[in-house]
């Protein structure tokens, strides 16, 4: 039963969010939508290094790009199905992660040397791919329209929100059972103190080399999301700064190390964008000061994020409950 209760949250976020393309047809809000869930799964598979293994990376533009560019290629240089592309994607990406894992575990890296050298794994990527015609140089990659499901193209922007709502889920639900599992315990082993965990017994190179690996894999599929809805990609989309800082700023925002706080914190990051946007104009960069002041109240005020907030309020709110209780019964 308690396992039951751990993913009612995660299920009755998703059936909430699924029915908002029923009850809105504007594409503006589907648009909304459908770009936030590409950030909460990008921010999703920086959580599950960073959040409960303890690996800060700057760099998952590195996996982003990846999996955005093998799919966008495979479709517009070699005919490759686009499910196909998409999957294929989402393995490279893993196969990337594994292999920057590798280097950097197998040379001792951690902390502040680690999340550097993460960042200079995806600024070289970019470069390399604004300089090759492979990828399309500067002008970038383009992929064919062609609305057709078989070629994961939909008329309907509300089957994209699906499809992410169903990515992101899956992947909530994935996060969630790790955290129950025996890999969950390794991980938050490894995060607390790397030293007492290998005198513990546990593998501490195998473990974060399958927590870098998942996350580049999950942080790929948000990439190869983000190609297939925009059809479009160049080098300073796929392998930007900005998609590694929102994906580092969305777990810290909606609370590091749990399941849901990614996904919160996405929300809440380009919902106050959105709203501040409508309410102050069109002011170039005015979202980008939203976030770094939210950052910093997070940092300030609410280290454990919004999910810290929630569980502070709620253990406030058993406490009071078990006083008033403690009084009755006095009374009585």
């Amino acid at each position: 039963m308690n396992a039951t209760r751990a993913y009612l949250p995660a299920v009755a976020l998703l059936l909430l969010a699924g029915l908002i393309p029923v009850l809105v047809a504007a594409n503006t809000v589907l648009n909304f939508i459908v770009f936030t869930l590409i950030i909460a799964l990008a921010a999703q598979g920086w959580n599950l290094l960073g959040g409960f293994g303890g690996q800060f990376s700057f760099g998952h533009a590195a996996f982003f790009g990846t999996g955005a560019y093998a799919t966008a290629i495979l479709q517009a240089r070699y005919g490759v199905n686009a499910w196909a592309g998409f999957a294929i994607g989402i393995a490279l990406s893993a196969a990337v992660g594994w292999m920057i894992g590798y280097l950097s575990f197998r040379s001792g890296l951690r902390g502040s040397y680690f999340a550097l050298v993460t960042l200079a794994f995806a600024e070289v990527f970019r470069i390399l791919a604004n300089a090759s015609a492979f990828t399309g140089g500067a002008a970038g990659t383009l992929v064919r329209l062609d609305m057709r499901p078989e070629n994961f193209q939909f008329a309907s922007r509300a089957v994209f929100v699906w499809i992410a709502l169903a990515l992101v889920g899956f992947v909530l639900i994935m996060t969630i059972a790790i955290g129950r599992a025996r890999f969950g315990a390794w991980l938050a082993a490894v995060r607390e103190n790397e030293d007492a965990a290998r005198a513990l017994g546990v593998d501490v190179l195998g473990v974060k080399l399958k927590a870098i690996t998942l996350s580049a894999g999950v942080t790929g599929a948000a990439g190869a999301l983000y190609v297939q809805y925009y059809l479009y990609l160049d080098a300073n989309i796929a392998y930007g700064a900005w998609i590694s800082v929102e994906a580092l700023i969305a777990p810290i925002i909606g609370g590091i190390g749990t399941p849901l706080g990614p996904v919160i914190g996405a929300v809440t990051l380009h919902g106050l964008g959105e709203l501040t946007k409508l309410f102050a104009g069109r002011i170039p960069g005015i979202d980008l000061v939203i976030y770094g002041a939210l950052l910093v109240a997070a940092i300030a005020f609410a280290p454990d994020g919004i999910m810290g907030l929630l569980r502070k309020a709620q253990r406030r709110k058993d406490a009071d409950k078990a006083t008033d209780q403690n009084v009755t019964e006095g009374t009585l």
